[in-house]
């Protein structure tokens, strides 16, 4: 069982920059897939960010390529977002999710946990 706690949205103007953490519960953090998710109001959630278990392999989504960097430190049971150039477009609520497996890593619902989700508000 791991439990997922994310922090750090909040409202920010457009081209401002937003830091995302999630912290992870239990000592087996370093075993899960770890991605960010986001849902805007009427949308079904997407794929934003993956990393592996230790860091090797980073994916994106196209429309966040460039803008976003996502990381984690296996010592602190957290990983991160780091968001930068924002636009209005990627307001929405952002998940972060753990998933054992290495097969389907842009998919929500193959991944075994959630957190409650932050809000992001970019303002034109």
């Amino acid at each position: 069982q791991v439990q997922l706690v994310e922090s750090g949205g909040g409202l920010v103007q457009a081209g401002g920059s937003l830091r995302l953490s999630c912290a992870a519960s239990g000592r087996t953090f370093s075993t899960y897939n770890m991605g960010w998710f986001r849902q805007a109001p009427g949308e079904e959630r997407e794929f934003v960010a993956v990393i592996s278990r230790y860091g090797g392999r980073l994916v994106y989504a196209d429309s966040v390529k460039g803008r976003f960097t996502i990381s984690r430190d296996n010592a602190k049971n957290t990983v991160y977002m780091q968001m930068n150039s924002l636009k209005p477009e990627d307001t929405a609520v952002y998940y972060c999710a753990a998933k054992p497996g290495d097969y389907g890593l842009g998919d929500a619902p193959r991944y075994d946990y959630w957190g409650q989700g932050t809000q992001v508000t970019v303002s034109s």
